[in-house]
């Protein structure tokens, strides 16, 4: 039996503003299976409708059609099975700014019938660096230690399915190296972990399997592994301060200093390379690498095939 189980699932919001406005389809028919102890990647740009299928999954939304089943239970006609077999960590920061750390968890522990966990507790908040935040008030913890909270308060009742929801967004190095051990300790001890990020190199180096959405529909449902493969190319990876030449702008990737273009082999690398040397464009630390996640995603969601991905 599958952990999570999305079947036809679509979401359509109504038409707002001046009349003959469009309704929006936030989910198109989205269906996919994600196994007990897999973890999971769902990718996609702002506005894919990955919260949106987050929010169906909570029972914080309802779909439009189709249905959603954890461990058999459906979100919607059997909730509460279906929440109690979920841990979820929203993307916002909620707190209630009147409880200590502790005291939320043990607040969060009644939700779920359970008394009497503080052994759970304290291995949460070591696991979670928070052990000596126990006592802390929830106001007075930064941003970082509020997520780990909010991590904590998804774990206090020890959920098989674990649901991340950008849980590493705008956190320091420190908090995502802790987070991460902690995760990928409970999914090695069987643990289903979804996680949805704009963090690819997180992705790929967690999830075993990963669904990308674009406009609310599938398309790419593989192993990272396979996706990683089927990106033939190599980039060439250096660094500049000069203007690079138009033919070369338009195939290249700029972050800042660096430029990442796609290369098939030698010869497309050379030609890249002899155009620079034409342009003036003084290049540094520069090295070729395989195409990394980031990459085949960039190309899929330009609308290649994933055979072709970042050729």
């Amino acid at each position: 039996m599958p952990a999570i189980s999305f079947q036809s699932v679509s979401k359509v919001y109504p038409a707002l503003g001046t009349t003959g406005a469009s309704p929006l389809k936030a989910l198109d028919d989205v269906s996919f299976d994600i196994e007990a102890g897999e973890f999971f990647g769902l990718l996609g740009p702002n506005g894919a409708g990955k919260t949106t299928l987050i929010s169906i999954l909570a029972g914080l939304a309802r779909a439009t059609s189709g249905r959603v089943l954890v461990y058999g239970h459906d979100v919607q006609t059997d909730f509460v099975q279906a929440r109690r077999h979920l841990g979820i960590v929203p993307q916002e920061l909620v707190f209630d700014p009147f409880f200590t750390v502790r005291e939320a968890l043990r607040f969060q522990s009644g939700y779920f019938g359970l008394h009497k966990n503080d052994d759970w507790i304290d291995e949460l908040l070591s696991g979670l660096g928070l052990a000596d935040k126990a006592k802390a008030n929830m106001r007075q913890l930064s941003g970082g230690m509020k997520r780990r909270v909010l991590v904590a308060q998804a774990l206090v009742h020890k959920p098989p399915v674990i649901v991340l929801d950008e849980p590493t967004a705008g956190v320091d190095v420190e908090l995502r190296q802790t987070l991460w051990q902690f995760v990928a300790a409970l999914n090695r001890q069987g643990h289903t972990v979804l996680l949805t990020t704009h963090y690819l190199e997180e992705a790929e180096a967690l999830c075993q399997r990963i669904a990308m959405l674009k406009k609310g529909q599938v398309i790419a449902l593989e192993r990272t592994s396979t996706l990683l493969n089927n990106a033939t190319a190599n980039v060439l990876y250096f660094k500049t301060d000069n203007p690079l030449p138009p033919d070369v702008a338009a195939l290249a990737r700029v972050t800042g200093r660096i430029v990442e273009l796609p290369a098939q082999g030698p010869d497309e690398i050379e030609r890249h390379l002899a155009a620079l040397r034409q342009g003036g464009v003084k290049v540094e630390d520069m090295e070729i690498r395989k195409a990394d996640l980031e990459d085949v995603f960039i190309a899929l969601m330009n609308g290649q095939p994933a055979a072709e991905a970042v050729r």
